[in-house]
């Protein structure tokens, strides 16, 4: 047999991931004792788990830190099984679906100045999560974009056509 054909596809890797992630989140659940169904699902280049239920806010926090906390561990998790560096994306009560659709509306309005005024439009800082949604939204409406700047003021800039 071949190497290849004993290796996962990148969809089984991602799918793996996903598991080991909602095994590590249920359990962080039980131990909170917090109710929650937990979604799965590969979107793009990643794995995503979703949990979903009751009121989770604790688990968001203001402006999504704890949430970004338990992304960050819940990586850690599929790391420690899989020996590989994850780019799981986690989101909770839809936190990050909201997000998404209002960072692709500022993207779409610097767009539009940048098509307007044929300048730059810089954007305020974002973090890496924030700034990738921006970049694609401005691929698709067939700009370019760049991030500047150095963590944890990194930032988006629209280049006009």
């Amino acid at each position: 047999m071949t190497e290849t054909a004993t290796r996962p596809s990148r969809v089984e890797r991602l799918e793996n991931e996903g598991d080991i992630a909602a095994d590590y989140l249920e359990e962080l659940l039980d131990i909170a004792d917090l109710d929650g169904d937990l979604d799965m699902d590969v979107e793009g280049d990643r794995a995503a788990v979703s949990i979903v239920g009751a009121d989770l806010s604790q688990l968001v926090g203001a402006k999504g830190e704890v949430l970004d906390a338990l992304q960050e561990l819940t990586r850690l998790a599929v790391y420690r099984e899989t020996g590989e560096r994850s780019r799981l994306m986690l989101d909770i009560s839809g936190y990050r679906a909201r997000q998404r659709e209002d960072l692709i509306k500022v993207a779409e309005k610097a767009v539009a100045e940048a098509k307007e005024t044929g300048a730059p439009v810089s954007l305020k800082a974002m973090s890496p999560f924030e700034r990738k949604v921006v970049h694609d939204a401005v691929a698709a409406a067939g700009l370019n974009s760049e991030s500047e700047g150095v963590e944890p003021r990194r930032y988006v800039v629209v280049l006009p056509a």
